[in-house]
């Protein structure tokens, strides 16, 4: 099983919308997933507007890539990149830590991701 950015097992990010790079509800990764999607993100209009100035469209629905489209609120596994690219501009999104994979830490530091954790 999956850790998370805490150590403990890694716990499921969304399933309505159903996220992940395997589309499981969690942000796990693998060999396949060269984006790592594996931050959990509560979206925020802030972020959502970034993103797609970025080139990354989260609000639009795509019906052929089964994309529902974001909304503020929805939670999401992030490309952990492009997190850390809204954090240097300062629209990084909270982050759901026990829904994060531990893998996150090879790029950004708990510190970091503990000073943007989501409150329950």
């Amino acid at each position: 099983m999956a850790k998370n950015v805490l150590g403990t097992e890694l716990q499921a990010c969304s399933h309505q919308p159903v996220t992940g790079f395997y589309r499981d509800g969690c942000c796990n990764t693998g060999a396949g997933d060269v984006g790592l999607h594996i931050v959990c993100a509560v979206m925020t209009e802030e972020f959502l507007t970034f993103s797609a100035e970025a080139g990354n469209d989260l609000i639009t629905p795509n019906q052929l890539a089964d994309f529902p489209g974001l909304n503020p609120g929805d939670r999401w596994c992030l490309c952990v990149s492009r997190w850390k690219e809204a954090l240097a501009a300062g629209t990084a999104p909270p982050v759901v830590l026990e829904a994060t994979h531990m893998s996150a830490l090879e790029f950004v530091t708990l510190e970091d991701l503990q000073a943007h954790a989501f409150s329950h």
